[in-house]
């Protein structure tokens, strides 16, 4: 049974959540605040986060940043219309998804359903009789172990960074849109997905990358995407 935890100051909000989640089949924690969060985190094993972005005393952006710290834990934001800067900065410093209020549950659960996939499968989108170990260059991913090394380092990759270096890996030279990127990775229609999956490309540089400015690895290729450089 996974556990999911929910972290808005509205509690009709949590109660709903709640009632969705539980009549899926998964347990639940409830949190009013990012303080009250990042407890129940220490406290409890937790599979995914449910989180605000407004919340008064620690919000949901800056809970984000303190659990990226120390976790992969995958992480939704709930947040309203208005806050589109928020999405992008909330993505930028490592949540995996947003969910736009009001929300349908529907989504919601679909959304859950996705990332639990990704964390707990980690790659499950390896062709079958795919090798289990890829090279390029200094990277090394194991598809076993789900591990990547960089010139014998350890990577820590969230689901997501792992599952686009995964796809990128398999097929070397490749161009993928971004529409494509994120339907494989996200197993959701490309809609408005340019600046997430951009996000995430920019956190994979970042890890993998001597240079992120002048990436060796991962290339963008101007007004069609991008691929994994073969080196």
């Amino acid at each position: 049974m996974y556990t999911v935890l929910i972290c808005d100051d509205d509690k009709d909000i949590v109660s709903a959540l709640d009632i969705y989640l539980t009549s899926e089949g998964y347990r639940t924690l409830k949190a009013y605040d990012g303080l009250e969060c990042l407890k129940l985190v220490e406290e409890h094993e937790v599979h995914l986060i449910l989180l605000d972005v407004m919340m008064p005393g620690l919000d949901g952006i800056r809970t984000t940043a303190k659990l990226r710290e120390k976790r992969n834990i995958p992480i939704i934001l709930l947040t309203a219309k208005s806050e589109d800067s928020d999405k992008v900065l909330g993505l930028n410093i490592g949540a995996d998804d947003y969910v736009t209020k009001p929300f349908n549950p529907i989504e919601v659960i679909a959304r859950v359903k996705s990332q639990l996939r990704r964390y707990t499968t980690l790659g499950g989108q390896q062709h079958a009789g795919g090798p289990a170990v890829l090279t390029n260059g200094g990277i090394r991913l194991d598809d076993t172990a789900k591990a990547v090394t960089v010139d014998g380092e350890t990577v820590s990759l969230t689901p997501i960074e792992y599952n686009i270096l995964l796809l990128l890996m398999q097929n070397p030279g490749r161009v993928y849109s971004t529409g494509q990127i994120y339907e494989l990775v996200w197993n959701d229609p490309a809609l408005g997905s340019e600046n997430t999956v951009a996000v995430h490309i920019r956190h994979l540089r970042e890890k993998l990358e001597i240079d992120p400015a002048n990436p060796r690895y991962l290339k963008v290729v101007w007004g069609l995407g991008y691929k994994m450089e073969k080196l």
